[in-house]
């Protein structure tokens, strides 16, 4: 599998994270960098710094004379996550709502695709499209210091996490729709006040799931 030098390690990040989402590196499994480089084709300094970046993501954890491995993510993780999620989507709700007013076919299309997601049961992909939902109401919402700190805390990332974790559970995506409608519904008023207030919810409950 040989990938091109530009972005290297950006790239390599992708491919890790992705095996570490849909469970081919499962919780303490050792993540070597030779091994790693020799599959991907390129040298060891890449892949050091795509694991660091997993790292500062708290998905790997590095220990002295033991290498790096897949961490296993707490509930209590996630939740702080969320909530401090919650903050920040109520706020950028707020400062979106007039935009998305103007021109809602944005917010409409990322909430359509969500419902068919969830109308198929493909987890997976509702939980992409979910992330990608809230992420275009942090964009829209025009702060480009908001829209950074939201990629930077990775919450596209912990979106997956907490879905893959809850899985196995009986989990009513439907429910989770008509959340989303009722957050679109209050954009179209241009009320970012109470759309705001329903993501805050609506984050508040998704954890609750797992």
């Amino acid at each position: 599998m040989k990938l091109k030098r530009e972005c290297m390690s950006d790239r390599l990040k992708q491919v890790l994270l992705e095996r570490i989402l849909d469970g081919t590196y499962q919780p303490g499994d050792r993540l070597v960098e030779l091994q790693i480089a020799r599959e991907m084709e390129t040298s060891q300094a890449p892949v050091r710094e795509a694991l660091h970046e997993l790292e500062a993501m708290g998905l790997v954890e590095s220990v002295a004379y033991r290498g790096t491995r897949v961490r296993q993510v707490s509930a209590e993780e996630l939740q702080e996550s969320y909530q401090v999620r919650a903050i920040l989507e109520e706020m950028a709700a707020q400062l979106a709502a007039p935009k998305f007013y103007k021109n809602p076919q944005p917010l409409q299309t990322a909430h359509a695709a969500v419902q068919a997601a969830a109308q198929t049961g493909d987890v997976d992909a509702h939980a992409k499209l979910d992330a990608a939902f809230h992420r275009l109401i942090v964009e829209t919402s025009g702060n480009s210091v908001l829209l950074r700190v939201w990629d930077s805390l990775g919450f596209e990332t912990w979106t997956r996490i907490n879905l893959m974790l809850i899985r196995s559970k009986t989990v009513d995506l439907q429910s989770l729709i008509e959340e989303h409608q009722q957050i679109v519904d209050a954009f179209m008023l241009c009320d970012g006040k109470t759309a705001g207030r329903l993501l805050h919810q609506h984050l508040e409950a998704a954890i609750k799931i797992a």
